[in-house]
């Protein structure tokens, strides 16, 4: 698998990641534990299913303890830290600076072998970051961020867990994407508990809610992580990091669709700027010689 291709499939996790917002939203009222627990249990399941085709899959979850706490702390740590941050802090502020992750993802990449980070990779991801700012600034109200300091502390944890868990992914190229199955199924039983300690169950009342829960742990908490595993471990990390600021773009673009949100000039300008940033930053790839 060539870089190009691998990271073409990790592009493809910012798009399910995009549809994240309308489906929880679809989903009802789930505390988020529960929600998390049910979705990623569905995920580990769904890639399980195929190793009745592929038996020696299942050879992928021998993995070392360094393995499995890079893993499983990537993918609870972040929700568990993210959930935090949206319970004591407000929304827009916390998601604000929950998106430091991508901008963190291109810094760490130079820190990993034969990982050189030019000028254009940094821009594009400044960019990036001031389109994303610039989408949420309407949201953001500095004087109530100011009594929240530990949840904005958490929404910082976070995004500097998923980008520590994203680049260290690299550093285990040698570990098959199958063992984020094993990654995704401890991580939906520690959700549960945390669910059973601190949350009050709500099952989804409809059709349409069980469907949104289905699609979730498919989709975004699905094969979002496997896609986004390869394209760590094999394709342009600092590209797929620039790149990942259209995920809140994109996000708001289908609660427009969706009748949930309103287009504005904000969106426009920022839909500039974050498109804009990623084709700086994939200018190597998009223009490489053949």
């Amino acid at each position: 698998m060539t870089s190009r291709t691998a990271t073409l499939i990790g592009l493809t996790a910012i798009l399910m990641w995009s549809l994240l917002s309308v489906m929880t939203v679809a989903s009802g009222r789930m505390p988020p534990f529960q929600l998390t627990a049910m979705t990623f249990a569905i995920g580990a399941l769904a890639a399980a299913l195929s190793w009745i085709w592929r038996p020696d899959a299942i050879r992928a979850l021998r993995q070392s303890p360094l393995t499995w706490a890079v893993g499983v702390g990537g993918l609870f740590g972040y929700h568990a830290l993210y959930f935090v941050a949206l319970r004591l802090a407000p929304p827009a502020e916390a998601g604000l600076l929950n998106y430091l992750w991508p901008l963190l993802i291109v810094l760490f990449s130079s820190l990993l072998p034969g990982e050189r980070l030019y000028p254009h990779h940094i821009v594009g991801a400044l960019l990036g970051l001031v389109g994303t700012v610039l989408l949420l600034w309407g949201k953001v109200s500095l004087t109530s961020a100011s009594g929240h300091a530990g949840g904005l502390f958490a929404a910082f944890c976070a995004a500097f867990v998923w980008a520590a868990y994203s680049v260290m992914s690299r550093r285990l190229k040698a570990v098959p994407t199958d063992a984020v199955a094993g990654f995704c199924f401890v991580t939906a039983i520690l959700a549960a508990i945390v669910h059973v300690a601190t949350e009050t169950t709500v099952w989804p009342e409809t059709a349409l809610q069980w469907l949104s829960v289905i699609a979730l742990g498919v989709g975004p908490v699905g094969a979002a992580f496997y896609t986004w595993d390869i394209g760590m471990k094999r394709g342009d990390i600092r590209v797929l990091g620039a790149a990942s600021y259209a995920t809140p773009l994109l996000s708001t673009g289908f609660l427009i669709l969706a009748g949930f949100a309103q287009a504005s000039a904000n969106i426009a300008l920022a839909a500039a700027l974050i498109a804009g940033g990623g084709l700086i930053a994939a200018k190597d790839m998009i223009f490489k010689k053949r």
